[in-house]
C-alpha cells in the first residue's frame, strides 16, 4: 500500500493549488503534480498526489473517486510504482 495517488480526469482549468487543498481535508499533502505536456506546458489531465500516510491516502481515495471537481468526475485511485510505458520496451 503506498501513499501516492493517481488522479485522472482532471479539468485542464484546475491548478495545483486547487489539486492540494482538494486532498488536505484528508490528510498532510507532501506533493502536488500536474503532469504536463513537455512541449505545450498545458495540463495532460491527470496528477499524483503524494500523501503523509497510508490511511490518508486511502481515505482521500475513498471520498475523491469519482467526485467533482472543476465539473469534471474525477478518477481517484492507488499510483502504480512503475510507469506502464516500460513494458514496450
Amino acid at each position: 500500500m503506498g501513499n501516492k495517488v493517481y488522479v485522472g480526469n482532471l479539468s485542464f482549468n484546475t491548478s495545483e493549488s486547487i489539486l492540494r487543498s482538494t486532498f488536505e481535508a484528508f490528510g498532510t499533502v507532501t506533493s502536488a503534480k500536474i503532469i504536463t505536456d513537455r512541449d505545450s506546458g498545458n495540463s495532460k489531465g491527470f496528477a499524483f498526489v503524494e500523501m503523509n500516510s497510508d490511511e490518508e491516502a486511502q481515505s482521500a481515495i475513498s471520498a475523491l473517486n469519482g467526485s467533482d471537481l472543476d465539473g469534471r468526475q474525477i478518477k481517484v485511485n492507488e499510483a502504480m510504482d512503475k510507469p506502464r510505458r516500460d513494458s514496450y520496451r
